[in-house]
């Protein structure tokens, strides 16, 4: 790596002063990069060198523009079969709030502040908190593919995500995030049993599981008769249907899981197993592959139809609503109706299972994310006595010196 000095005189007869940064990289190409002070020159050349000699340089010439590098990413995901849903959601991140504000940017020039300021220009143009952090996983992935594929030496999202991690901002955000209420964002048990009475018809069974399995919707639409066992009380959870209707695996090893079945869910699924919709087969086919929740023609129902014509109008009918429009409006509040009955003590008509039982019931990947969601329902324990006992036996000794 070499400084030098460059004059010479324009056109106009002006004389001129640069300072040329000389390298050659990991690979033994040679590259130059001229600076207008000498300073930013022998910065560039220090921080270079580092780079350089831990095989992490990568020059302007050989880098990419975000847009470019998006549509590499979007395309390494298609290539790596992650579902359609998963690959479409990259590529409104992408087109809608990506690059039509930073796409034609080299990502050599990417920084934290640079990533700070498109944040907050994610802001000033509307997007939600919680959009402008998914747009940054977004951001940070593509950075990721891009080092993968030597078009970018550092992933700036990944390390302004690790300082956040241990700072003070971090446990801001845990703050300020709300924690899930009864009655707000969990049904209560009184309204859990006006909807369980006002179900009815072929949304009964799809309501009645969803309340006492916690499954998710997708889950729901996926699950086939061969993975309920009635005899013993069980359902298993092994596949899901996505948006397009479209089967697959569940997205994680912890959400192929088995769940329990109480009594009203057996019998109901019982009843409703005689007068399922069956997809037309093979003879041969003795039905245990069909769907158990599925649309008139035995196909995987819709989720709008689960919500607009199953969910809403059951809770409008049992009387579960604000004003005139239901109180909650997505399945997932029966999910978090699940988890609290699971985490309750006995004593109140829950099943109080231990956090990591709850973990398994769920299909959550991890026990922090159990903890993080639902940690606050679990019960305190009464230390009451325990103290009181401890007094007594302090001050008694105490006395009896």
């Amino acid at each position: 790596m070499s400084i030098r000095k460059r004059r010479w005189t324009t056109r106009k007869g002006e004389e001129k002063i640069a300072w040329v940064a000389d390298y050659t990289d990991q690979t033994g190409n040679r590259h130059i990069k001229t600076f207008a002070k000498k300073k930013d020159a022998d910065a560039f050349a220090a921080n270079t060198s580092v780079a350089v000699s831990r095989g992490e340089h990568v020059a302007e010439s050989a880098t990419v523009t975000v847009r470019k590098a998006g549509d590499l990413w979007i395309a390494s995901a298609e290539e790596a079969g992650l579902e359609r849903t998963t690959v479409d959601q990259y590529r409104q991140h992408v087109n809608l709030h990506i690059a039509p504000l930073i796409g034609r940017e080299k990502l050599s020039k990417l920084t934290v502040p640079f990533v700070r300021a498109f944040q907050d220009r994610l802001r000033e143009e509307g997007r939600s908190a919680a959009m402008v952090k998914r747009v940054t996983v977004s951001l940070g992935g593509i950075l990721s593919d891009a080092q993968e594929r030597g078009l970018v030496a550092r992933n700036v999202v990944r390390e302004m995500s690790s300082r956040r991690t241990k700072g003070k901002a971090r446990q801001g955000e845990r703050r300020s995030k709300r924690k899930l209420q009864v009655g707000v964002d969990i049904p209560t048990r009184e309204e859990i049993r006006a909807i369980i009475e006002a179900a009815d018809g072929r949304w009964r069974p799809l309501l009645v599981t969803a309340i006492f399995t916690g499954l998710r919707a997708s889950e729901l639409r996926g699950l086939r008769w061969c993975d309920v066992d009635l005899d013993a009380g069980r359902l298993h959870v092994r596949q899901r249907a996505d948006r397009y209707h479209v089967i697959g695996m569940p997205k994680t090893d912890a959400g192929q899981r088995t769940v329990p079945l109480p009594p009203l869910v057996i019998n109901t699924l019982k009843e409703w197993r005689l007068r399922c919709p069956r997809q037309k087969k093979g003879e041969d086919d003795l039905g245990e592959l069909h769907l158990v929740f599925p649309n008139g023609a035995g196909n995987v129902e819709w989720h709008a139809n689960i919500i607009k014509r199953g969910l809403i109008p059951t809770l409008i009918a049992a009387g579960v609503a604000v004003d005139t429009a239901a109180k909650y409006t997505g399945m997932h509040a029966l999910r978090h109706f699940y988890a609290s009955w699971c985490i309750n003590r006995r004593a109140d008509g829950g099943l109080e299972l231990p956090p990591k039982m709850v973990q398994e019931r769920m299909g959550h990947s991890s026990i922090t994310m159990t903890m993080d969601v639902y940690g606050h329902l679990f019960p305190s324990g009464d230390d009451s006595e325990a103290l009181a006992a401890a007094e007594r036996d302090l001050l008694g000794a105490i006395n009896a010196t």
